[in-house]
């Protein structure tokens, strides 16, 4: 068995397909990884797969792993896993971006910048469209979240785009 994550969570298996010199479907790879903290240290991430385009080009034989990322990928997605420990919380932040994130284990407050909260619960699922919001786990367990990002325009409020916030 793999180590734990970074924050206590098992590690996570990824399975990546893919396709024979015969255009037959068969698996590419196969790896079991642990989440890592990030500088902040409210958080320990493990990124999954990016694309560099939107459409994605199922075509590209790069490990999406390994492609340079930030919080988004301009011009195309990213999945990743993200374990939020307890009691803490992300800065304020607003991405270009559709956000898809799907509460695997665990609890999170959702947090927008007028204040109002939300809290998703285990098999919630956010859908968090460009804007301005933080993430708090209140709870004393860690809250494990797959979060898939795919570039999107800026939000446009009377005509005018929303800029982005991405922390750092």
């Amino acid at each position: 068995m793999s180590e734990l994550s970074d924050s206590g969570l098992p590690p996570v298996q990824r399975v990546v397909t893919g396709h024979d010199a015969d255009g037959r479907a068969v698996f590419k790879s196969e790896d079991v990884t642990p989440t890592r903290m990030i500088p902040s240290g409210d958080a320990s991430f493990l990124l999954i797969w990016t694309t560099e385009t939107v459409p994605a080009d199922n075509n590209d034989e790069t490990d999406g792993r390994h492609r340079e990322a930030g919080l988004t990928l301009d011009g195309g997605s990213v999945i990743r896993v993200v374990d939020m420990l307890p009691g803490k919380q992300s800065p304020m932040h607003r991405t270009n971006s559709i956000d898809y994130g799907i509460v695997l284990e665990g609890e999170i407050e959702l947090e927008l910048e007028d204040g109002a909260k939300k809290t998703v619960r285990q098999g919630g699922i956010i859908v968090q469209r460009g804007t301005n919001h933080l993430w708090r786990n209140t709870t004393d367990k860690v809250c494990r979240i797959a979060f898939v990002l795919i570039e999107a325009p800026a939000y446009l409020h009377n005509g005018v785009p929303l800029p982005e916030d991405k922390p750092h």
